[in-house]
């Protein structure tokens, strides 16, 4: 059995809506686009921000890969790890937990989703254009 994508609003915090409202009054209403999904669950298409909700974990793995089995010898192996991935691997780490923390943010429950301006989303949608299509639709039916 086939599951249809469907549209929902997420409710925001009063000082968010407040802060859109006021940009949608000002006549600057851009449509940010965001993907929140996993590597299970991959999308098709073009999107302001992709966030990979198992990118900690895989980070995680990344920096186990290979260690020994004795704890002290793993603990100093992962430091120099980090310690060599530098300001690079740090912001890898930062964003891929920012990404989560987002999403959770949100209130997102399903992979892979859509979400339009923070506030609507598409569950179940891989295509990303669609996804948007489908959140205009409902905009112009229920504005």
């Amino acid at each position: 059995m086939q599951h249809r994508p469907f549209v929902a609003s997420i409710r925001l915090p009063l000082l968010a809506s407040l802060a859109a409202a006021t940009i949608l009054d000002a006549g600057v209403a851009a449509a940010e686009t965001w993907v929140i999904t996993d590597q299970s669950h991959p999308t098709v298409g073009d999107a302001d921000r992709h966030i990979l909700l198992d990118a900690p974990t895989r980070l995680e793995i990344e920096l186990a890969s290979g260690l020994p089995a004795a704890p002290g010898q793993a603990t100093a192996v992962v430091q120099r790890r980090l310690k060599q991935g530098g300001t690079d691997l740090q912001r890898r780490i930062a964003a891929a937990y920012q990404g989560v923390t987002d999403a959770w943010s949100l209130g997102i429950i399903k992979v892979p989703a859509v979400v339009v301006d923070r506030r609507y989303v598409v569950y179940g949608e891989a295509n990303v254009e669609r996804a948007v299509a489908r959140i205009e639709q409902h905009k112009r039916e229920q504005p």
